[in-house]
């Protein structure tokens, strides 16, 4: 068998024993692979797999139900796919077929695709739990429904239908939540080539550039290394940094301008979330290095708390002190500091969280609180850090000189069992490193 993407099949069937062995012996899990999604009229959007699905196989190919049947004499694990198709294949490339899914990709058993409705109900009856996702796919919600249902029409004649639908989150997403030392070196890697894309953009960047000429920049490094986009790339110039979710990328930076760029590089699946704030002409205000500084301090202050034991939420609460205190001494605040954090008048300038979990997606999946605690940390998680301040244009309650200045700075945090880890370091992260870099060109 061959390794799939960076990470071994030895991991891939790990994986698949230990949600295994949680489902217990009379369940059956059901995954479906991502659909392929129009882009317009016969196009279709690049193909992504389900996370899920990835995790669990490894396969790349849509059209595709991975099914484990816990304890199975004949084969634990199954994979339905297509049939090789030498004509469809010269016109969208190889596929594994059923020989490849056993040989390549480690299944103890696998069928054509368009057999699942022959051979599905089979492997449902005698099972007391199913473990699925509901409501990703209401087409493949209807079709197993349809399949239980042939199960249930047979009881009289000693059929075993199925008695329980259970989430399949609750199992598999606590386990995505832990990084083995195969996801952490594609993670180290995805962060290392949104390092050098940030880095061209810092140089790229002069008085007038458009911001889709900085999102290419990045986006060119990306695919340089074999990565794609993890997420769209956000570039917003002036005012446009304050908009958290910007999308237009359009807009000209003028001389004096910030632009925040939060872009990520996906790599063999695995995703960075970076986002940096830099001066479009090299150079900070004495404002803009204000409020950039204090944003780094939150930001240290956040990751100080990111050690095995400390609550997650103890992140977000640090960051906000520092906040809240830096505001109220450059007067963007006013009065005591209890009575801001009592009150949340930070949010005025900081309407965020101060992170998320970070994985296979970029908001990564896992539980954030348990029996309604924050969750504390454990090593192997991974998370980002990623405090701002946003200060409207048209605030007037506020010195003219902080109007319109948005700054976040982001990095991707990996904890460990000592000191965290910060996979994505050796990106300039101070006002003085910037503008090192910038001028260094």
């Amino acid at each position: 068998m061959k390794a799939v993407a960076g990470i071994g099949a030895a991991e891939f069937a790990r994986r698949r024993k230990q949600m295994m062995r949680l489902a217990g012996n009379d369940a059956i899990l059901v995954l479906p692979a991502a659909a392929e999604r129009v882009r317009s009229h016969d196009t279709h959007y690049p193909f992504r797999q389900d996370s899920d699905f990835w995790y669990l196989s490894g396969f790349p190919e849509p059209e595709a139900v991975l099914v484990l049947v816990p304890g199975r004499k004949h084969g634990e694990t199954i994979l339905f796919c297509r049939e090789r198709d030498p004509e469809r294949e010269g016109w969208d490339g190889p596929r594994a077929g059923q020989d490849g899914a056993v040989n390549d990709y480690g299944m103890d058993d696998a069928y054509p695709i368009d057999d699942l409705d022959e051979i599905l109900p089979g492997l449902l009856e005698g099972r007391s739990r199913v473990y699925y996702h509901f409501g990703r796919d209401a087409d493949f919600d209807l079709k197993l429904i349809g399949w239980v249902r042939h199960v249930r029409a047979h009881v009289k004649q000693g059929a075993q239908p199925p008695h329980e639908f259970l989430e399949l989150g609750h199992l598999l997403h606590d386990l995505r939540l832990f990084k083995s030392k195969d996801e952490v070196k594609l993670m180290q890697r995805a962060a290392d080539i949104s390092v050098q894309a940030h880095l061209a953009a810092m140089r790229a960047a002069r008085p007038g550039i458009r911001e889709y000429e900085l999102q290419a920049d990045v986006e060119r490094v990306f695919r340089a290394n074999d990565a794609w986009p993890a997420y769209n790339s956000i570039v917003g110039a002036g005012r446009n940094a304050c908009v958290l979710h910007y999308r237009a990328n359009t807009a000209q930076a003028r001389d004096g301008d910030l632009v925040l760029i939060d872009a990520g590089a996906e790599y063999r699946g695995y995703a960075a979330d970076i986002t940096r704030t830099f001066p479009v002409n090299g150079r900070f205000t004495p404002a803009q290095r204000a409020l950039h500084d204090l944003v780094g301090e939150a930001q240290r202050a956040a990751l100080d708390c990111a050690r095995v034991g400390v609550p997650y939420e103890a992140g977000h609460v640090a960051a906000v002190e520092t906040l809240t205190e830096g505001l109220l001494k450059l007067g963007l605040l006013k009065g005591k500091l209890e009575k801001n954090l009592a009150e949340g008048t930070y949010r005025r300038f900081y309407r965020h969280k101060t992170g998320h979990w970070l994985g296979l997606d970029v908001h990564d999946v896992g539980d954030y609180r348990i029996d309604g605690e924050s969750r504390l940390l454990e090593a192997g998680m991974a998370f980002t850090i990623e405090p701002g301040l946003y200060v409207g244009h048209d605030d007037e309650t506020v010195d003219p000189k902080w109007r319109g200045i948005g700054i976040r700075t982001e990095d991707d945090v990996l904890v460990t069992d000592g000191e965290p880890r910060v996979l994505t370091d050796a990106l300039a992260r101070s006002a003085d490193e910037i503008e090192a870099v910038m001028a260094a060109g």
